[in-house]
């Protein structure tokens, strides 16, 4: 059941024009930041400014956050990321665990103003982040690629938007980007599409990004990924940084499977099902035609009444004549 909802996801992001995943922070990801917004919850960015947005086609939102479900707690919010955000399979049978493997969950990545990566206590508005790095290892003639995945908890939905929303301008602010000393990625441009837009049927909000990753190590430029899915307060990102020999098609594989992996999970232990408002209006239409029926068939059956009593009356005037 999770692999076909994961493929249904997987196809939607397809349609958005790429399978996004990539960025990193100070370790490697860059999932979880406040960067240096300044915009509005539903701010945009595009890949040629300046140039016309194309028209988007409208879905309808399948799914929606249950305020019953969402945690209250930063204890609760760890709980959660731990039911969403996996191990290396997610990246596919070739992924291991990266050095480090996990983040310090008691900070997240922030963009400066110099457009460099760093760590910084969580602000109040998150109760929970964690982050996690994973490589899939050179072979051949291949070198190595790497990926992370981050999870991020905040109290309302609202602060959930607006760390979308500072993750589009970072991209604009900041189109060449420092990760750490000897990394950088370069040519960064992003795109975003909220709930209900194109083919994003399953997220309240979603962005993408991509450009190519450099490492004075590494080498480069590889190709880079990143995508960031909001479910209400919950924000899932993943990142792919390609590596020497790959082909498109490859990382392609590895970006476009484990954020809607992750999604689905955010799904079920948040979600509810929206309802269809077609569905009120077959309802009410139902109920019309039955309702028209009832009425139909009484208005014969009082007609059949008075007939019967119309005969007999007559019957008894003719008994009573004899």
């Amino acid at each position: 059941m999770e692999r076909t909802r994961v493929l249904g996801v997987c196809c939607a992001l397809a349609v958005c024009g790429a399978l996004t995943a990539g960025c990193t922070d100070g370790d490697g990801a860059k999932g979880g930041s406040s960067g240096t917004a300044s915009g509005s919850p539903r701010a945009s960015a595009s890949a040629a400014p300046g140039a016309e947005a194309e028209p988007r086609p409208v879905t309808a939102p399948t799914v929606e956050a249950d305020p019953a479900k969402l945690p209250g707690t930063a204890a609760e919010a760890r709980a959660l990321i731990r039911k969403v955000l996996g191990g290396p399979e997610m990246f596919g049978s070739k992924a291991v665990r990266g050095t480090p493997y996990e983040s310090d969950p008691s900070r997240w990545a922030v963009l400066g103003e110099d457009c460099v990566w760093q760590r910084e206590e969580l602000p109040d508005d998150v109760l929970a982040t964690l982050t996690r790095h994973y490589v899939v290892p050179a072979a051949g003639k291949k070198g190595e690629a790497r990926m992370s995945a981050t999870v991020t908890v905040h109290r309302t939905a609202l602060d959930a938007a607006w760390e979308q929303a500072g993750m589009l301008e970072e991209a604009l602010g900041c189109e060449e980007q420092t990760l750490r000393e000897g990394e950088r990625l370069t040519g960064l441009t992003s795109q975003a599409q909220a709930g209900g837009e194109g083919a994003n049927n399953h997220s309240d909000d979603m962005l993408y990004e991509t450009g190519e990753c450099v490492s004075d190590t590494r080498g480069g430029p590889y190709p880079y990924w990143w995508n960031q899915l909001q479910l209400g307060p919950v924000v899932v990102s993943t990142s792919v940084c390609g590596g020497r020999g790959q082909d498109e098609d490859e990382l392609n594989t590895l970006a476009g499977t484990a954020g809607p992996m992750m999604m689905v999970r955010v799904q079920d232990a948040i979600g509810r099902p929206v309802e269809d408002p077609g569905e009120d209006s077959k309802k009410s239409e139902k109920s019309e035609k039955s309702t028209g029926s009832t009425g139909s068939t009484g208005s014969t059956e009082s007609k059949d009444a008075e007939a019967t009593k119309d005969a007999g009356d007559s019957s008894a005037a003719g008994d009573g004549g004899a």
